[in-house]
């Protein structure tokens, strides 16, 4: 005798006299609704978070290689598929080791590559100086114009930033299109920006950066609707000295910037109106910052959940992200992450960030995120900290988190260790030293001060559960009076429960 079940399928029903079927007595359809209930709902695994949206939208947008310079068939433009600019880049060095060029190059590689480009041939230059006219030597502008003939590339990009000069001069000899290295950090912040407030601060800083690089071409010098203006002209109101287009365009840019500048300092107000709530409730903040692609969004993914967008990419997020996170004993604070740092980031890059770059400078703890598998990993602490000195953020306390330890050299991880004593090794990928990092993190938080004793009513349970969430609680008793709590507290916080001390 055994217990398995009964397979054996039962009988169909059979229509009594009056055509009707009767129903398995124990039949329930309410049960069996609700037995059923849920089923074509998707599993919460399966669904997707924003980031992984995000991943995906940008890489529907790749550019593809092989098309025209202009479009030449609709299907192009139903499927957005744009064309991939071929490049050849071009360095001066003039100071370091050649491995330091090596490296810069890399970058600007990768830089150019995420702009949508492809990469066709390098060439660097060891000078005292670049040259005032066109960057490079003139023996190099004609090896250049030859591999740019050659390789039939349609843009330089240089890494430097070239005075108007430069840019113009090296146009007018190369025939092709020629971008500096602050040109194209801009124009990957430009495809990146998602926010309202950071297209304006990418729109800020090109429009900034173009004012000063503004050319015209034959008939765009010449004067607009001035002088005597004949019957075809301007008639009244349009007769006078007139300005030229460029000047026109000058103006322009002028207006675009005030307005920006007006919409940023509203957005600006926003934000400060919530981190001043945050002062207000006494919630710590830690900000996670670092060199670009050194896996911030990753760390940050890794201690909250938060979903948001990853990718092994230059510049892959801009957009700050906050979130909030308890420590283990339910204290409250938040974790924000912030746009990532470049050798060089272009000056009007962190003057139109500012107020976002403020979020590191107002922070009561810094996440420094550092690449530990990248081939120069001290350069990127050094070009960070240089733009924490441009911010103010030199005084915030500081935990580096060597990250990507999986996949970087054991020695090289010892003598960052060495280097900064003050770390962490962790891998956001692989969860590798993830509790570690929260525990530092919990140990580094700032810690109320203010110690007391207090008999809180029944009635006050919200004064319990703020003490839970923004304070320390070394002992807790429940009499007939009330509950007797123990610890310390933000002044705040203590101010509102010295009515109740004993």
């Amino acid at each position: 005798m055994t217990n398995a079940p009964d397979l054996t399928p039962a009988a169909d029903p059979e229509p009594s006299g009056d055509g009707t079927i009767d129903l398995d007595p124990d039949f329930s359809l309410e049960a069996d609704l609700e037995a059923t209930a849920g089923w074509d709902e998707p599993d919460p695994e399966d669904v997707p978070t924003v980031g992984a949206m995000e991943l995906a939208e940008r890489h529907a947008l790749r550019r593809v290689a092989g098309l025209g310079t202009e479009l030449e068939d609709i299907s192009e433009v139903e499927y957005r598929q744009l064309r991939l600019e071929r490049v050849v880049l071009v360095g001066v060095w003039t100071e370091g080791t050649t491995q330091d060029a090596e490296n810069s190059m890399a970058e600007l590689a990768l830089l150019a590559e995420t702009a949508g480009s492809t990469v066709l041939e390098a060439i660097y230059q060891r000078r005292q100086s670049p040259d005032p006219a066109t960057y490079v030597g003139r023996g190099k502008v004609d090896a250049i114009r030859e591999i740019v003939q050659a390789t039939g590339a349609d843009t330089v990009i240089c890494d430097g930033e070239l005075a108007p000069s430069q840019l113009r001069n090296l146009e007018d000899k190369l025939k092709v299109k020629v971008v500096d290295r602050t040109a194209l950090i801009l124009d990957i912040f430009a495809q990146h920006a998602k926010s309202k407030e950071g297209q304006a601060q990418v729109e800020l800083a090109q429009l900034t950066y173009m004012k000063q690089r503004l050319r015209g071409w034959g008939g765009n010098l010449s004067r607009q609707a001035g002088g005597r203006v004949g019957a075809d002209g301007g008639g009244i109101g349009g007769r006078g000295p007139g300005e030229t287009k460029i000047e026109t365009d000058r103006r322009r840019i002028n207006t675009k910037i005030a307005k920006l500048n007006r919409e940023l300092k509203e957005m600006k107000k926003t934000r400060d109106s919530k981190r001043s709530m945050r002062h207000a409730r006494s919630i710590p903040a830690v900000a996670i910052a670092g060199y670009t692609n050194a896996g911030k969004s990753s760390l940050l993914n890794r201690l909250t959940d938060a979903g948001v967008l990853v990718e092994d990419s230059l510049f892959a997020t801009l957009d700050p992200t906050t979130r909030r996170t308890t420590t283990s004993d339910g204290r409250v604070y938040t974790l924000s992450d912030t746009v990532g740092f470049v050798r060089h980031l272009p000056h009007q890059l962190v003057e139109a960030f500012r107020s976002t770059l403020e979020e590191v400078a107002e922070a009561d703890l810094i996440l420094h995120v550092v690449d530990g598998s990248h081939p120069d990993p001290e350069s990127q602490i050094s070009a960070v900290r240089e733009v924490f000195a441009e911010v103010g953020a030199t005084k915030v306390p500081e935990i580096i988190v060597i990250n990507k330890a999986d996949a970087a050299d054991p020695l090289v991880l010892a003598r960052l260790q060495r280097a900064e004593p003050h770390s962490i090794v962790v891998s956001a990928r692989t969860g590798q030293g993830i509790d570690e990092a929260r525990a530092l993190v919990e140990g580094e938080l700032p810690r109320p001060h203010v110690a007391f004793t207090a008999l809180l009513p029944y009635d006050r349970g919200d004064l319990i559960n703020r003490l839970h969430q923004q304070g320390e609680i070394d002992s807790m008793e429940h009499t007939a009076e009330g509950t007797v709590v123990a610890g310390r507290a933000n002044a705040d916080l203590a101010g509102e429960l010295a009515s109740y001390a004993v």
